[in-house]
């Protein structure tokens, strides 16, 4: 055995799928509560950190110089969670990201956490709005990153009349 094994888990998070999208993660001690349950405000952060993924997966760079490219912003417009099951440091589970409604400004996520058994852990919707940086005042969706959207609203529409036939 040597010094390192067993030691090392690797990264706290990681690309497992682009299509669909789902990021895993390893729960981190420290976003933790000292009985060992996540805090509450630390799904957010695991919302938002794959929502970044997502986009920088769409946009084919890393998230702030793909968006800074097509000049836009994407500040949270809302945000809510539906809670099923708690977790603790060292579990794994997934977050799936799926596009489900594209608007002139904004646009709607689908954010799903499961664990390893598949049971659901938490849902959420994300709505992010579009902005020119500077100004801070809203924009529509950038054509090139609006056709990256449509583009998985159309994989998950032909994935759901496929599971319907």
């Amino acid at each position: 055995m040597t010094a390192f094994e067993g030691f090392d888990t690797g990264p706290s998070e990681w690309l497992i799928s682009g299509q669909p999208f789902v990021v895993r993660r390893r729960v981190k001690w420290a976003e933790c509560d000292p009985a060992g349950v996540v805090y509450t405000v630390n799904f957010s952060e695991y919302v938002i950190s794959a929502a970044n993924r997502f986009y920088a997966f769409l946009l084919g760079a890393p998230v702030e110089a793909g968006k800074d490219a097509q000049s836009f912003g994407t500040p949270v417009k809302a945000l809510s969670f539906v809670f099923n099951k708690s977790l603790r440091p060292d579990e794994l589970f997934d977050v799936s990201v799926t596009v489900m409604d594209v608007r002139e400004r904004s646009f709607d996520l689908a954010i799903a956490g499961t664990n390893e058994t598949g049971e659901n852990i938490f849902s959420a919707t994300l709505s992010p709005i579009c902005i020119a940086r500077p100004e801070r005042r809203s924009i529509s969706i950038p054509a090139e990153f609006r056709s990256r959207l449509m583009e998985v609203v159309a994989q998950r529409t032909a994935l759901e009349q496929d599971a319907g036939d």
